[in-house]
């Protein structure tokens, strides 16, 4: 028979802690079982399995001692020999236990502060499963605090059900809190910790504006209109893209709000932080210029694989573009997540006739011709010899001004300039040292081979023993791309895997021969 003793004042207390903690009643009942287990386990031997149990519905207490049934016993404390078990209750399988009671236990000063030592730290525990569980799926999501303390400039943010923390760099610049005053911030983390869980807030977050959007304009929050991007320069400017899924909806427009309340609403709360917002476009060219406002653009060149854009401005606009300490320039790359560089009109006039100039002083030289025959190769968009190779004879007989016999002569001088500036280089490699392996890999032109005979890189091994960007350094950015480079060096290091496939095959083969033997 069970010796018990009815505490309904546990179960009191235990609804009082749950209401305060805002935790499960169960929780705190399993925290107080595992107390008193802890104090039964003080008194009858710690190596012993004691169990205590809290009535859900009396509140008696019962405390008890477990011992498994075992074939063989590893530990006599809480296991029992299989035939012993049977004399004392016939019927019992491996694995189960026999229970005895144990007499309730009368709490000494040390006990009590021992058991409420277990509840307070248990308690604690299951309060942070529960605040980690509850904020775990809010992060994105703007919350209402009261700064409770402040920590190396850091604030403690009460949350009313947690507590999180609001770093000192997550603020915006020049702004303070004081304790008890009402904080907005934005959720960007929740970590579990050793500690409990981190609720990290932010107020500097460029999504913390987006939220704040979300909460002033209605079509936002509807899904008619998209923030597609965010830029922040905390406390200075901001940049916004919005798209509008309704045509007759200005996404812009809704965003500003009637008179400017919309937009004037969160600048307020980012303590007057200018915001521009933009209509985000599809095409890079487009949303470019477009983040650029209020600059004027002329022109714009874009390098997709790079995903760098050349943007040409007035020359009037130039100061504009670029902003303050180049704030508006930086904030334009961080929308578009395009490199951007800017130039004036006359920059961009003066390095186009300067590219112009220099590319017909080359097929001047090359082909032997005036600077009217190379202007309208220049023109016809011709940057090197090798292209007047490739291109189809009829297409350059086409060119205005020319006929099919200047054609013809001109691509013989272009085959016979190729022809002799590779003969140079050759011969140019081959007294580096360049060996006829390293020359035998399509991918090298005679110019590499020097390149890489001039920086030591002479044999295989040499080639080998490179790294992929340090062949790119050694040929230039523009001669080949990563995958290309890293091809190469294994293509030149094949040779040193060849025995090891050659190595098997001959010991079996000499196996064979002996078994013969």
């Amino acid at each position: 028979m069970d010796i018990a003793i009815a505490r309904p004042e546990l179960l009191q207390v235990a609804d009082a802690v749950a209401r305060e903690k805002s935790i499960d009643r169960d929780e705190v009942l399993e925290a107080m079982e595992q107390a008193i287990q802890k104090a039964g386990r003080a008194k009858y031997g710690h190596e012993k399995d004691i169990r205590a149990t809290i009535d859900r519905k009396t509140g008696e207490v019962k405390l008890s001692r477990w011992t498994e049934v075992v074939e063989t016993v590893e530990n006599e404390a809480t296991q029992i020999p299989y035939a012993i078990a049977q004399k004392i209750k016939p019927g019992l399988g491996i694995g189960e236990f026999i229970v005895d009671p144990l007499p309730p236990i009368d709490f000494g000063r040390i006990a009590a502060q021992t058991a409420k030592q277990v509840i307070v730290q248990r308690v604690r525990e299951y309060e942070r499963k529960r605040q980690f569980n509850e904020y775990k799926d809010r992060v994105g999501e703007i919350v209402n605090g009261i700064v409770k303390r402040t920590e190396y400039g850091n604030l403690m943010v009460d949350l009313g059900r947690a507590e999180a923390l609001l770093r000192r760099d997550e603020l915006i610049p020049r702004e303070s809190f004081r304790n008890g005053d009402r904080v907005r911030a934005y959720i960007y983390d929740v970590r579990e910790e050793m500690r409990g869980p981190q609720i990290f807030l932010s107020r500097t977050h460029p999504n913390f504006v987006a939220r704040l959007f979300a909460q002033e304009v209605p079509e936002i929050y509807d899904g008619i209109i998209e923030i597609k991007a965010v830029a922040r320069d905390p406390g200075s400017r901001a940049k916004m893209a919005v798209l509008s899924h309704d045509s007759s909806i200005d996404p812009v427009g809704a965003c500003v709000g009637m008179r400017g309340s919309r937009v004037q609403a969160v600048v307020q709360e980012i303590q007057g932080e200018k915001i521009d917002i933009i209509p985000w476009s599809a095409d890079p060219a487009t949303f470019v210029v477009n983040a650029l406002a209020p600059a004027e653009v002329s022109k714009v060149v874009l390098d997709e694989e790079g995903r760098r854009i050349e943007v040409v401005v007035p020359d009037d606009q130039l100061s504009l573009a670029i902003g303050r300490r180049g704030q508006n320039v930086r904030l334009a790359s961080q929308l578009t997540r395009w490199d951007i560089d800017i130039m004036t009109e006359a920059e961009e006039s003066e390095r186009r006739q300067e590219e112009f100039r220099r590319r017909s002083a080359l097929f001047v030289e090359a082909l032997d011709v005036d600077d009217v025959i190379a202007g309208l190769l220049v023109t016809e968009g011709f940057t090197t010899v090798e292209e007047m190779v490739l291109v189809p004879l009829e297409e350059l007989a086409e060119i205005e001004g020319f006929d099919e016999a200047i054609a013809t002569e001109l691509k013989r001088r272009a085959e016979a300039f190729i022809s002799d500036r590779d003969a140079k280089l050759t011969a140019r490699f081959q007294e580096l040292g360049v060996t006829d392996e390293v020359a035998a890999l399509e991918t090298f032109n005679p110019a590499m081979l020097v390149k890489l005979g001039e920086k030591g890189v002479k044999t295989l091994d040499d080639l080998a023993d490179l790294a992929s960007d340090e062949l790119i350094e050694i040929l230039g950015a523009d001669a080949m791309d990563e995958e290309t480079a890293n091809a190469v060096i294994m293509a030149a290091r094949a040779h040193w895997f060849e025995g090891e496939d050659a190595a098997p095959q001959a010991q079996s083969e000499g196996e064979a021969a002996g078994e013969q033997g």
